[in-house]
C-alpha cells in the first residue's frame, strides 16, 4: 500500500476513531476530551482531504481499486474500495471542511447540554458515513453509506428524545427515506441482474451495450433498461434530497440541535443524491426520460418549496426550505446534463447555507432558544458578527452578483435555457420564478430578524402576543426570551466557523472558469453531445468579471432584487402590511401554511391508512380469527365436547350398556358400508 492509500484511509477513520472514543469511552473522557479528539479526527480529515485534492488536480493522481473484499457469490465479487477523482476529492475537501466548522461550533451551542459526548460521536460517525459514500467505487459501498448517513441523520434529528416532536421528526424521516431507498435497492439490484457487477468502471464500460435493451415490467409494458434503472436510483435521490414528493422529512428535521441541521442541509445528508446522480452520469447520459423525470421533480421543488419559505415565522425553518429550494435547483441542473453547473452549485451552497443556518443557531443561543422571528427584530446591533455573516449568506442565497450563489445559480438557469429537452420549457420559467421568490424570503429573514424595532422585550407588540396566543393555543409553555440581559454576541467558537465559512460564501463563485467550463472534472463527469449545453456556455463565458458586469443586467439579477426590496418594503418601510396581506390572501396562505396538505394527506392516507389496516387485521386476524375462532373456539369445542361425554360417565350400569350397544351398531355400520 502506497503513502497515497495509506491517507485515503485515514480520511474517513479519522472521524470514525473520534466518533468511537467519544462513543464509548466519553464518561472517562469527559466534555473537553471528547470535543478534542473528534475535532483533532476531523482536522486530520480535513488536512488529508487537502492533500488529496492537491494531488488529484495538481498531479493528476487518480485511484480506483479495492481495499478488501467483503464477499464472493459465484463469480461476483462484494468489495469496499476508493475511487478517488476530481469528483470525489472535491466533495472530500467541502464535507470535511464544513465538517469541521461545525465541530467547532459545537463546542458552543451544546455547552450546557448532558448529551455533549453522545452528539460529538454521531457528528463524527456522521461525516464518516458522508466520506465513504462520496469516496466508495461501487454500489455496495455506496449503499453502505446511503443507510449509514440515513441511519446517524435519524440518531441527530430525535437526539432531544424526551421531545415527542423530536421523536415524531425522526421517525418521519427514516420512514420517508426508507420509501426512496426502496427504489434505489431495486436500481442497485437491477445494475447487478444485468451487469453481472456492482463495480462503477466495469458498468459505466458496459451500459452503452445495454441503451438499447428493454424491460417488461408489467405485461405488454415495456420500458428502456436504461431509464428503468436511472429512475429507481433516482427515486433514491428524491429521497435522500428531500425532493417532491419525498421532501416533507427535511422541514420536520429541524426538531435536532442547530448543529446538525447545518451539517444535513449544508454538505452532507441531502447532497448525497445530487452527488450520486453525478457519478452515475455514464447512466443517465443514456437516458432522455430519466433526465426529464430528473428536470421536472427539481422544478417543482425549486419553486414550490420556495413560496412555503415566504410565510414561515421559525427562523430555521425558512433555511430548510430555502435548502429545499436549492436542491431543486442543483437537480435541475442535474437534468440538463449540466452536472459540472450541479455540483458547482452544491460547493457553493455548502458555505452560505451553513453560515445561514450556524447564524441562526447563534440567533437562537442569543435569545435563549427562541426560534420565532416575531419575537427577534432589532438584533443587527447586539450581534454584529452574526448580523453580517449572515447578511453575506442571504445574499449569495439570493444569487446576487458578486457572491458565490450568484455564479452556480446563475449557470444553472442558462443551462435550462440552453437544454434541447422538452421538460426544460417547464422548468426554465419556474427556475426564473424561483430567483424572486428567494430573493424575498432571503432578505425576509434578515430584515424581520436584525432590523426594525426589537421585539424581544416587548411583550404587547401583535407580533409576540400572536405567538404566545398560538402557543397558549397548543398548550404550550412559552419560556422563551424573558431573561433581564439584552441579547449579546456568540462566544468566538460559534463566530468563528460563522467568519471562516462568509469568506468562501462570497468568493468560491469566482472559480467558476475552471470548475464548470473547463476540464475541471477529467473523465469523471459523462455528457454526450447530444446535450451540449454546457459546451454552449462554455463557449460564451468570458471570465469572472464579464460574468459579473452581464449579471447586474440580467433578469435574474433584477427579480432577486425585486425580492429583495418587496422584503425590505414589507418588514421595514410598512412593517404593518404583512399582516393585512396575510388576511387578505386567505386561501393562498393557508395553503403555504399547510405545505399544500402534504402533511395532512400523509398522516391520513399513509400513517392512518397504515393504522387502520392494523386495526382491521387485529380485529379481523386477531382477534376474531386466532383468539375467537382458534383460542377461544378450540376451548369451546372441547368444552361442548366434554359436556356431551360427561353423561356417558354417570356411573349407572344401564348407562354403560347404552354406550356399548350404541358403539356396536357404529361398528357394525361402518363394516357394511365398506
Amino acid at each position: 500500500m502506497t503513502s497515497m492509500q495509506k491517507l485515503y484511509l485515514l480520511v474517513p477513520l479519522a472521524p470514525l476513531i473520534g466518533a468511537i472514543v467519544a462513543g464509548l469511552f466519553g464518561w472517562a473522557i469527559g466534555r473537553r476530551g471528547s470535543h478534542r479528539v473528534t475535532i483533532i479526527g476531523m482536522v486530520i480529515c480535513t488536512i488529508a482531504s487537502g492533500i488529496v485534492f492537491y494531488d488529484v488536480m495538481t498531479n493528476g493522481r487518480l485511484f480506483n481499486g479495492p481495499v478488501y473484499t467483503w464477499m464472493l457469490s459465484g463469480n461476483t465479487r462484494f468489495e469496499i474500495g476508493f475511487l478517488i477523482d476530481q469528483l470525489s476529492a472535491t466533495m472530500m475537501v467541502v464535507v470535511s471542511f464544513v465538517s469541521l466548522m461545525v465541530h467547532i461550533y459545537t463546542i458552543g451551542y451544546m455547552a450546557d447540554d448532558p448529551g455533549y459526548q453522545r452528539f460529538f460521536s454521531y457528528i463524527s460517525l456522521f461525516t464518516f458515513s458522508m466520506l465513504m459514500l462520496v469516496m466508495s467505487n461501487n454500489f455496495l459501498q455506496l449503499f453502505f453509506g446511503w443507510e449509514a448517513v440515513g441511519l446517524v441523520s435519524y440518531l441527530l434529528i430525535g437526539f432531544w428524545y424526551t421531545r415527542p416532536t423530536a421523536i415524531y421528526a425522526n421517525l418521519k424521516a427514516f420512514l420517508v427515506n426508507r420509501v426512496g431507498d426502496f427504489g434505489f435497492l431495486l436500481g442497485i439490484a437491477l445494475v447487478l441482474m444485468y451487469f453481472g457487477t456492482l463495480d462503477y468502471a466495469a458498468v459505466f464500460a458496459n451500459a452503452p451495450s445495454l441503451a438499447g435493451n428493454t424491460i417488461e415490467i408489467f405485461p405488454g409494458a415495456v420500458w428502456s433498461l436504461m431509464t428503468v434503472i436511472c429512475v429507481l436510483l433516482f427515486i433514491g435521490a428524491m429521497g435522500k434530497s428531500a425532493q417532491f414528493p419525498l421532501h416533507v422529512w427535511l422541514p420536520d428535521s429541524m426538531e435536532g440541535p442547530t448543529p446538525i441541521s447545518a451539517l444535513i442541509h449544508a454538505a452532507t445528508m441531502v447532497t448525497a443524491g445530487i452527488f450520486m446522480v453525478a457519478r452515475m452520469s455514464p447512466l443517465f447520459e443514456l437516458s432522455d426520460t430519466a433526465l426529464s423525470f430528473v428536470m421536472v421533480i427539481g422544478a417543482i421543488t425549486a419553486f414550490f418549496m420556495a413560496l412555503i419559505a415566504t410565510v414561515q415565522y421559525d427562523i430555521k425553518r425558512v433555511v430548510a426550505y430555502s435548502t429545499l429550494s436549492q436542491l431543486g435547483y442543483m437537480t435541475m441542473a442535474l437534468g440538463a446534463s449540466a452536472y459540472s453547473a450541479a455540483i458547482f452549485h452544491l460547493f457553493t451552497h455548502a458555505f452560505f447555507k451553513a453560515v445561514l443556518f450556524l447564524g441562526a443557531g447563534s440567533v437562537i443561543i442569543a435569545l435563549h432558544h427562541e426560534q420565532d422571528m416575531r419575537k427577534m427584530g432589532g438584533l443587527a446591533k447586539y450581534m454584529p458578527v452574526t448580523y453580517a455573516t449572515v447578511l453575506i449568506g442571504a445574499l449569495a442565497n439570493a444569487g446576487l452578483p458578486p457572491f458565490a450563489g450568484f455564479f452556480s445559480k446563475d449557470t444553472i438557469i442558462e443551462a435550462l435555457h440552453a437544454s434541447p429537452l422538452a421538460a426544460s420549457a417547464f422548468a426554465y420559467p419556474l427556475a426564473v420564478a424561483g430567483v424572486l421568490v428567494g430573493g424575498f424570503y432571503s432578505f425576509r429573514l434578515v430584515f424581520y430578524a436584525f432590523h426594525g424595532k426589537p421585539r424581544f422585550d416587548d411583550p404587547h407588540h401583535p407580533d409576540v402576543k400572536e405567538v404566545e396566543a398560538e402557543r397558549a393555543a397548543a398548550g404550550q409553555h412559552d419560556d422563551h426570551g424573558h431573561d433581564d440581559h439584552a441579547p449579546h454576541e456568540s462566544p468566538w467558537v460559534v463566530t468563528l466557523p460563522l467568519v471562516l465559512l462568509a469568506i468562501p460564501s462570497i468568493c468560491a463563485g469566482w472559480v467558476i472558469g475552471e470548475f464548470v467550463f473547463g476540464g475541471y472534472f477529467g473523465n469523471s463527469i459523462h455528457v454526450v453531445a447530444a446535450h451540449p449545453a454546457i459546451a454552449e456556455l462554455a463557449r460564451e463565458f468570458r471570465g469572472v468579471v464579464p460574468m459579473i458586469l452581464h449579471g447586474f443586467t440580467s433578469l435574474p439579477f433584477w427579480l432577486a432584487l425585486a425580492g429583495a426590496v418587496t422584503a425590505w418594503f414589507l418588514y421595514i418601510a410598512r412593517p404593518e402590511l404583512p399582516a393585512v396581506l396575510r388576511r387578505k390572501a386567505g386561501l393562498l396562505v393557508t395553503i403555504l401554511v399547510e405545505k399544500y396538505g402534504f402533511d395532512r394527506f400523509n398522516d391520513w392516507f399513509f400513517a392512518g391508512g397504515a393504522r387502520r389496516i392494523g386495526n382491521g387485521l387485529w380485529r379481523g386476524g386477531d382477534v376474531a380469527v386466532i383468539d375467537n375462532f382458534f383460542v377461544n373456539g378450540s376451548a369451546r369445542l372441547i368444552g361442548w365436547f366434554s359436556t356431551v361425554i360427561r353423561h356417558f360417565q354417570s356411573g349407572f350400569i344401564y348407562h354403560y350398556a347404552f354406550t356399548m350397544i350404541i358403539g356396536i351398531l357404529v361398528l357394525l355400520t361402518m363394516v357394511f358400508m365398506t
